[in-house]
C-alpha cells in the first residue's frame, strides 16, 4: 500500500527526515508519534504527496504500486485527489459553504456528477450521525460535529489511504474518543488505510501499529 526508502528533507542547511523507511499495508491503522519537532508532520505530509522529499537517487516512495516520485505535478495533483484523503486538526472547512457542500469539493474537483455525489456526501454524513446538519454551515456547528464533515470530505472520493494530522487535538475528550473509534469503525466498513500523526498516546497505542519517530528517524 505505501512503501518508503531512504525519504529524507532538508530545509536549507537542516536535515529534518534523514532517511525513514517503512512499509504500511493494506487495511492497516498506524499512529506515528514523537516530540515536537522529531519530522511527524514532515513525514505525513511527504507519504501523502503534500510536499517531495529532498532529492537523492535511492528514494523510493510508492503508493498503490505507482512510483509518487516519478509523476509530473498535474498527474500528482489527480492522483492525490482521488486515492488520499486528508484530515487535519483544525478542519479547513470553508466558512462560507454548508456541510453538504464542503464535503462534495473533491469530488466536484475531480468532475464527478454534481446529483451522485451530493447522494453519496448526503449518505456519509448521515452515516457520521449528520443527517440533520447537512445545510449548516461550519460556523453553526460544534468542535466534534466540524471535524466529522472534514471526516466525510475526505472520504468522498472513496480514497484508499486517509492521512490525519493530530485529527484530535483541537477537541475535547468525548469528542476526541469518539472520532478516535470513528477511524476504527470506517476501516473495518470500508477498508481504508489510516496513517495519523497524534499526541494522543491512548490512540496511538490503540492503533495497529505504533511508529515513534525520533530526530527524523523512525527508532522502531
Amino acid at each position: 500500500m505505501i512503501e518508503a526508502v531512504n525519504i529524507q528533507k532538508y530545509y536549507d542547511e537542516l536535515q529534518v527526515l534523514k532517511g525513514v523507511n517503512l512499509h504500511i499495508k493494506k487495511g492497516e491503522i498506524v499512529s506515528i508519534v514523537g516530540a515536537s519537532g522529531a519530522g511527524k508532520t514532515t513525514l505525513l505530509h511527504i507519504l501523502g504527496t503534500l510536499d517531495l522529499p529532498s532529492s537523492t537517487p535511492t528514494s523510493v516512495l510508492k503508493i498503490n504500486d505507482q512510483d509518487v516520485l516519478r509523476i509530473n505535478d498535474n498527474n500528482l495533483s489527480k492522483f492525490r485527489n482521488l486515492n488520499l484523503g486528508f484530515i487535519f486538526q483544525f478542519h479547513q472547512l470553508l466558512p462560507e459553504f454548508t456541510a453538504l457542500e464542503n464535503v462534495c469539493i473533491p469530488a466536484f474537483i475531480a468532475k464527478k456528477d454534481k446529483k451522485e455525489t451530493e447522494k453519496e456526501a448526503i449518505r456519509l454524513l448521515e452515516y457520521l450521525g449528520l443527517g440533520h446538519r447537512i445545510h449548516h454551515k461550519p460556523n453553526e456547528l460544534s468542535g466534534g460535529e466540524q471535524q466529522r464533515v472534514a471526516v466525510a470530505r475526505a472520504l468522498i472520493n472513496k480514497p484508499a489511504i486517509i492521512f490525519a494530522d493530530e485529527p484530535s487535538g483541537n477537541l475535547d475528550t468525548v469528542s476526541a474518543e469518539n472520532l478516535h473509534q470513528l477511524f476504527f469503525d470506517l476501516r473495518d466498513e470500508f477498508g481504508q488505510t489510516f496513517v495519523i500523526v497524534t499526541h494522543n498516546e491512548e490512540f496511538a497505542n490503540m492503533a495497529d501499529r505504533k511508529l515513534i519517530m525520533v530526530d527524523g528517524l523512525i527508532s522502531n
